[in-house]
């Protein structure tokens, strides 16, 4: 029993060594927390020097992206302009000129294969959608939000698909195409030429319309999107075109790098 005393005394000890090492910890800790609190609102109210830290920057985000359209659109006047400058100039030149006139010639007679001409006639016209339906609409199978939006592929496999059933000149969202255009998906916008749109997107060719369909029938990417319309509500539409006009190519006409075709 005095054995059992013993120990029993010693094991409150024990415990009271251990509740004043507590204290002791809670004795410094507490003023530190409070310390490093106070510093943290010091700092953040210096920072936001009377305005709010989180404020939604979206409007001046936006004011940003019309800004630099308007500037956008100001230098592709400008290069209109003295591209009309230059053409006019270079005709009067040619008339004197014969080497100048032959250059000219040379050019002018690879206009309308390089899309720099626009054309007439008949057609197909394609659009694609993004579903109207949300994830949640699907129940406890909803399918990943990617599998509700038009991807970049999706564009192309159209594209691809026209221009091996025959297409001779093609607009996308009215904007002409040409060899060295790219096709990008940024989110659910499509980038062209610098060029920001928004579904749906519009992809007109000018050609034999039934060869034109025939040969989205038989792309793989194409049939793959219609399987996605058909589970997940995309929009695909294809219309004949007895008569369309395809606008002529007026981007940037600057090469890095380019080799003859053999």
């Amino acid at each position: 029993m005095a054995f059992r005393g013993e120990r029993g005394a010693a094991a409150r000890r024990a415990l009271r060594r251990a509740a004043g090492r507590r204290r002791t910890v809670w004795s410094v800790g507490v003023p530190l927390i409070a310390l490093a609190a106070g510093l943290l609102f010091t700092t953040s109210a210096t920072t936001a020097d009377g305005t709010a830290l989180r404020d939604d920057r979206r409007p001046q985000l936006a004011q940003l992206i019309a800004d630099k359209r308007e500037r956008l659109a100001a230098a592709e006047k400008r290069e209109a302009t003295l591209r009309a400058q230059v053409d006019q100039e270079t005709a009067r030149l040619a008339e004197v000129d014969t080497p100048v006139k032959i250059a000219r010639q040379s050019a002018d007679a690879i206009l309308q294969p390089a899309g720099f001409t626009a054309l007439r006639g008949p057609g197909l016209t394609v659009t694609l959608n993004d579903s109207p339906r949300r994830g949640s609409d699907f129940g406890d199978n909803a399918p990943d939000n990617d599998d509700l939006v038009v991807h970049q592929g999706d564009v192309q496999a159209v594209v691809n698909a026209m221009w091996a059933g025959g297409a001779e000149a093609m607009t996308i969202m009215d904007v002409r195409v040409i060899s060295t255009s790219a096709v990008r998906c940024v989110g659910n916008t499509l980038l062209l030429h610098g060029q920001v749109f928004s579904p749906p997107f519009k992809i007109t060719a000018i050609g034999e319309p039934t060869a034109m369909h025939r040969a989205l029938e038989s792309a793989e990417g194409v049939k793959q999107f219609r399987e996605a319309v058909a589970d997940f509500g995309l929009g695909y539409t294809e219309k004949m075109e007895k008569d369309v006009t395809v606008r002529a190519y007026d981007g940037s006409t600057d090469l890095r790098s380019a080799q003859a075709a053999q």
